[in-house]
């Protein structure tokens, strides 16, 4: 199955999940590390409105071997931090595909600190896909966007190359296969045009790159958007190819998003925990996933009215 595939089954909702308890998600990310080391314009994550740290090991190990047995069979290795800062980054994917038994385990990654040998590591661990957010023309624009040090732009670039041949070696060395992919943003105007330039030689190396929309984050990055001349996505639509509806949004029904310090949370970009819907250090990750919380939000996103709720400012953009 391609990754543009598994994208759209989880940002489709099947009518029976299209309820207040809907059953188990097929699909969670887990938040190893709150922190990153890009500070990009387009994400929240700028504004520091939560505290960043990384996930106590036996709380993840725990909570997966919960997930697993509660029915998930996709776990993304990340969530709104940067997983390769994360030192036991191959033990955590080692103990969900290999000690849990998860049959995808996946990761994206900013690329900077993906070097060819971190990337071994992690394919040779259990890794089935590693994802590149490309989000950036060329230099210029990555030191406006991005907002760190210039040479991290030729290193993501090289780690880019790099990838594809530590995963053709492995394959060829174990038969093992871990899909590479990227993705970037569909900026506006002039902007769309530069990275589409550059996104020409990222297909080399990739299996499959595919566009996201802009997104507002949300809401929390649509005034900083308008500054650069960027007209954002509500809510979370999913592939620009393939938008989904605002309302209602598919994060609320079929993926859960379990942050560093163990929250579950209802937003794919819950910066400030407002979305957060129960603690899975106090609560069994299925009743959590059937909190009062939650519940009440589900109807509201079935009703197609948020009013009142945290995701009100999301979806009108």
């Amino acid at each position: 199955m391609s990754i543009t595939q598994r994208i759209d089954n989880i940002t489709f909702i099947p009518e029976n999940y299209r309820s207040p308890t809907p059953p188990c998600p097929k699909s969670v990310k887990i938040e190893l590390t709150g922190r990153c080391n890009f500070n990009c314009s387009f994400c929240a994550r700028s504004q520091r409105l939560r505290k960043t740290e990384d996930m106590n090991k036996d709380f993840y190990k725990r909570i997966v071997k919960e997930m697993r047995e509660a029915g998930i069979e996709e776990l993304g290795l990340f969530y709104l931090g940067e997983s390769f800062l994360c030192d036991w980054l191959e033990e955590a994917i080692h103990y969900a595909k290999h000690e849990v038994g998860i049959p995808y385990v996946f990761l994206t990654t900013n690329g900077s600190l993906a070097t060819p040998e971190r990337v071994e590591s992690c394919i040779r661990a259990g890794l089935d896909s590693l994802k590149f957010s490309f989000n950036y023309a060329d230099l210029e624009q990555f030191k406006q966007v991005a907002r760190v040090k210039p040479k991290l732009w030729l290193k993501t670039r090289n780690n880019v190359v790099d990838a594809r041949l530590v995963r053709d070696k492995v394959k060829a060395e174990t038969g093992q296969h871990c899909g590479l992919y990227a993705s970037y943003i569909r900026y506006d105007g002039e902007q769309g045009k530069r990275i589409l330039e550059e996104i020409s030689w990222v297909e080399k190396a990739m299996d499959e790159v595919y566009a996201l929309p802009l997104y507002t984050q949300a809401a929390l990055v649509s005034d900083s958007n308008r500054k650069n001349g960027w007209n954002a996505t509500a809510g979370n639509r999913g592939r620009a190819d393939n938008l989904r509806d605002p309302l209602p949004c598919w994060a609320v029904f079929t993926e859960g998003h379990i942050s560093w310090d163990g929250g579950l949370s209802a937003c794919c970009f819950d910066h400030n925990k407002d979305y957060t819907m129960a603690d899975l250090t106090q609560t069994p990750f299925m009743q959590a996933w059937h909190s009062d919380k939650f519940q009440q939000l589900r109807q509201a996103h079935l009703r197609h009215d948020v009013s009142g709720t945290p995701c009100e400012n999301c979806v009108v953009g």
